[in-house]
């Protein structure tokens, strides 16, 4: 190769993979096959480094070329710039695929410890990079956090009609019976209001969608609903119904993971269907790492409604 006549022009991103290609192949033939290039090609870019750079970076002898010391050193540096450039071009790639960033979550804590939990653990797989926070508060602060970008989603019960999210179905379920295994009713194959009539009951707190459909269920049956103990939670319900406080009627999609030996589910006629949303603020477009959560998560639960 010729000797180098410095000009101004700034050492380029292919001269400087062509020269790393040639001293870990040896040659300018190995450097072009590594890279997919022309063997003159090779050349061309290594003159032009030579030129940028202001002295020889080879000598050839019997057909190999050999690096010079001033190469030797020159190398070293742009190994390490090399490689910043391919990690700055991953990360591009990540970041494109949604594989790195941080998502925030809100949902209320028995969905969350439930399903949305086997969601964001089949998501974190297929993205191991990325940080997940999973957060719960009321309904109404939940609305509120999102549609101020607080968080960047969120899950609630439908009906949800604020005005400042994007609100999308994501899951349907329907309303169960948690029954003890040691009670009567534990085999039934469904119950209604008139079989309720005299059971203490469990139920999640007043002023729930769920909780005016379950009360009117018993009102169109001339029933009174005996209330024994409120909660505002599914995991204390059952846990009460384990212990013979009374019947509860909950989500069935939130109590299952609650079904054991010694709590049976059972169906509540009337069929009451209840859905859950995913929502996100509705002030700006979902970035790429929240849409791709959403994708996976239409995915999982319309997955989870064909299983059952």
């Amino acid at each position: 190769m010729n000797g180098p006549t410095q000009t101004t022009q700034k050492i380029t991103l292919n001269s400087m993979e062509a020269f790393d290609a040639v001293m870990k192949t040896g040659s300018a033939t190995g450097a072009a096959k590594q890279l997919g290039l022309t063997q003159p090609g090779i050349s061309r870019l290594i003159a032009q480094l030579e030129n940028n750079v202001g002295f020889s970076l080879f000598y050839r002898e019997k057909a190999r070329l050999f690096p010079t010391d001033e190469a030797i050193a020159l190398h070293k540096q742009i190994e390490i710039s090399l490689a910043s450039v391919y990690r700055v071009e991953q990360l591009a790639k990540n970041i494109h695929q949604s594989h790195v960033g941080e998502l925030n979550i809100v949902a209320p804590s028995s969905f969350v410890a439930g399903p949305l939990a086997e969601a964001v653990a089949s998501f974190v797989k297929l993205h191991p990079n990325v940080k997940i926070s999973l957060d719960s508060h009321s309904p109404a602060r939940a609305c509120e956090l999102v549609a101020n970008k607080a968080f960047d989603c969120g899950f609630i019960q439908f009906p949800e009609n604020h005005e400042g999210l994007w609100c999308e179905p994501i899951v349907t379920s329907h309303l169960v019976c948690a029954v003890s295994s040691s009670h009567p009713f534990a085999d039934a194959k469904q119950l209604t209001a008139q079989d309720l009539r005299d059971e203490s009951l469990v139920l999640l707190g007043r002023g729930r969608h769920s909780r005016k459909q379950i009360e009117h269920a018993f009102l169109q049956d001339n029933i009174r609903v005996n209330v024994r103990v409120e909660t505002h939670t599914v995991t204390t319900a059952c846990t009460l119904v384990k212990h013979n406080v009374g019947i509860s009627i909950v989500n069935e999609l939130l109590a299952k993971q609650y079904q054991d030996g010694a709590l049976k589910l059972v169906p509540f006629i009337p069929k009451i269907e209840l859905t859950y949303g995913f929502i996100t603020s509705a002030s700006t477009p979902m970035n790429r790492l929240t849409n791709a959560f959403y994708n996976h998560c239409k995915a999982h639960f319309d997955e989870f409604a064909a299983a059952n």
